[in-house]
């Protein structure tokens, strides 16, 4: 087993740990009323893009998202909230700097000795959550289900969602598609967007992702026999047929219960948290890398942290 099998494995485990230091971390993570920017690279802007939208549809405050890079300096918020698993990417880490003494800042890291710990005002850490892949699973996840649990979510739910994600066979043949497109609606736009990364990664796979409700202004041209279309959370009325009229396959567990089928779950039951359905795209993605013959820990053009001169 390489490392991100045994991380994508870990999950469960891990978004328990995350439930459990959020109670530990109040005071340095956003308050009701507060409005807040979220910023990351990559995994991490995806996974900030999740949590504004679950943070404003629970009525705590303005949520923004931004890719560090873009961030407006200028811009007046409450808290600013960086996620970096390392701690050391160069556009987090300039954004940090920059705020420091201007806007208070939470930096959520997986390793407490990094230095974005330094330059942010408070820090919440997830060693337990760290990883050696380049790929992303567990850190990204945990942080969201940390962030979901200040919220308010019961994690205990989503980590037995886990458990079942984490065992259960594919929804599909990974050797059989030949191009995947992700969507979402509202918070899970972001997990969408991870989830196409994450085949993008792992195996240099054609894998795009859009809002479910703009899928038909335009990319769902590309859907075709032999292609994906997996859709998280609630989906726009007609999008099922729609797809199905261009003989694309349609993985969705609240319109056909793929996921609940598979996975073992009785009939009735409620399908997969978004979050979970997520864990097993990204063992879709390491089963596709393994397909192609390629190694999912070393994938391609890539590094654990990006550290620009």
């Amino acid at each position: 087993m390489g490392h991100v099998d045994a991380e994508i494995s870990s999950q469960p485990e891990c978004w328990r740990q995350a439930a459990a230091l959020a109670a530990d971390s109040t005071g340095a993570l956003p308050r009701p009323g507060e409005r807040v920017a979220v910023v990351g690279c990559g995994t991490s802007w995806f996974m900030a893009m999740a949590y504004a939208g679950l943070r404003e549809r629970a009525g705590h405050g303005e949520t923004d998202a931004f890719q560090a890079s873009e961030f407006p300096l200028d811009r007046r918020y409450d808290r600013v909230v960086a996620i970096t698993r390392s701690g050391t990417t160069t556009e987090v880490l300039d954004v940090l700097a920059a705020l420091r003494g201007r806007r208070p800042s939470t930096v959520i890291v997986g390793d407490a000795g990094s230095p974005a710990v330094d330059l942010a005002e408070k820090s919440v850490a997830l060693p337990f959550a760290d990883e050696r892949s380049v790929v992303q699973t567990r850190f990204a996840t945990s942080t969201l289900a940390l962030l979901r649990a200040h919220l308010g979510t019961e994690i205990s739910a989503l980590a037995a969602d886990a458990e079942v994600a984490v065992r259960a066979p594919l929804p599909f043949d990974p050797a059989r598609v030949e191009q995947i497109t992700f969507l979402g609606k509202g918070w899970t736009v972001g997990i969408a967007h991870e989830a196409a990364l994450k085949c993008r990664e792992a195996a240099t796979a054609w894998a795009e992702a859009y809002p479910a409700m703009d899928y038909r202004h335009g990319p769902i041209s590309i859907a075709a026999p032999g292609r994906v279309v997996w859709a998280f959370g609630d989906i726009p009325d007609g999008l099922a047929e729609d797809i199905a009229a261009t003989g694309a396959a349609f993985v969705h567990s609240r319109t056909n219960g793929v996921h609940a089928v598979i996975g073992g779950w009785a009939a009735g039951r409620p399908p997969l948290d978004p979050m979970a359905d997520l864990i097993l795209a990204q063992r879709f993605a390491v089963a596709l890398a393994k397909g192609r013959g390629l190694d999912p820990d070393a994938p391609r053009h890539l590094t654990r942290s990006v550290v620009l001169a």
